[in-house]
């Protein structure tokens, strides 16, 4: 079995159906492993910038995201397979006429159990043929393995140092968290302190004696300048 995934038109329809307080009904493609060809139910569609799996599927017990790829519309009249067992439905009868037209999304939900009805018992038509032994029922398939959960993606903190300022910032996979914004120098030595890193609080600590070594040398630089204009102040009679 193939399949090429859900397209945006047919989220749009699961998306509808959902809106309409109903479970449509999709198929695992080969993507999604050995629940390939199985029956699910999507419960809930989450914010698909937060990464590729953001379908939420309802399988047997379980209620796992999954990415568009590793699904697709189920065929029309297909028979809804569980995890738990496949059972073989008996053929259902339709009136004359033909089957009745779907409305947009009918397909995607499990049909309605039907009302069970009273029938007639027939006498069997006497016949001189034996009847043939029954067949063995087919072997039941084994149950597919449940999906494996996805690992959620990694967080990743930067404290960068560039042209005299300090910033941190947070990414989790290609989502930002916390854009870059900046920090004081103590706080950034603080963060460091908190890490047995050998060589990173050194490295800041060499930073920041750097930044006070500056400093001093502008404080004294002002201080000069002060003295000097100070003195011509006095020489002016100020």
């Amino acid at each position: 079995m193939t399949g090429k995934g859900l397209t945006k038109t047919d989220l749009e329809q699961i998306r509808g159906v959902l809106d309409g307080g109903k479970r449509p009904r999709v198929m695992f493609t080969e993507s999604a492993g050995q629940i390939a060809g199985q029956i699910g139910q999507v419960v809930a569609l989450e914010d698909p910038d937060a990464g590729d799996e953001w379908i939420v599927v309802k399988f047997g017990g379980d209620a796992l995201p999954f990415s568009p790829a590793d699904l697709q519309l189920p065929p029309k009249g297909a028979a809804a397979r569980r995890a738990d067992a496949v059972v073989t439905p008996a053929p259902e009868q339709t009136e004359p006429g033909g089957r009745r037209p779907l409305a947009i999304g009918e397909d995607l939900i499990d049909p309605a159990k039907p009302s069970t009805e009273k029938t007639a018992r027939q006498e069997p038509a006497v016949s001189d043929v034996t009847p043939a032994e029954p067949a063995a029922p087919a072997p039941r398939k084994p149950a597919a393995r449940a999906a494996k959960v996805k690992t959620p993606p990694g967080l990743v903190v930067t404290l960068a140092y560039t042209e005299g300022e300090w910033t941190v910032g947070a990414m989790q996979g290609s989502k930002a968290l916390a854009k870059p914004y900046v920090i004081k120098p103590a706080e950034a030595l603080k963060m460091v302190s908190l890490l047995d890193v050998p060589g990173v609080q050194e490295a800041v600590e060499q930073i920041l004696a750097s930044e006070r070594d500056n400093a001093r040398a502008a404080a004294e630089k002002l201080r000069a300048e002060l003295a000097e204009i100070e003195a011509k102040l006095a020489e002016l009679g100020a």
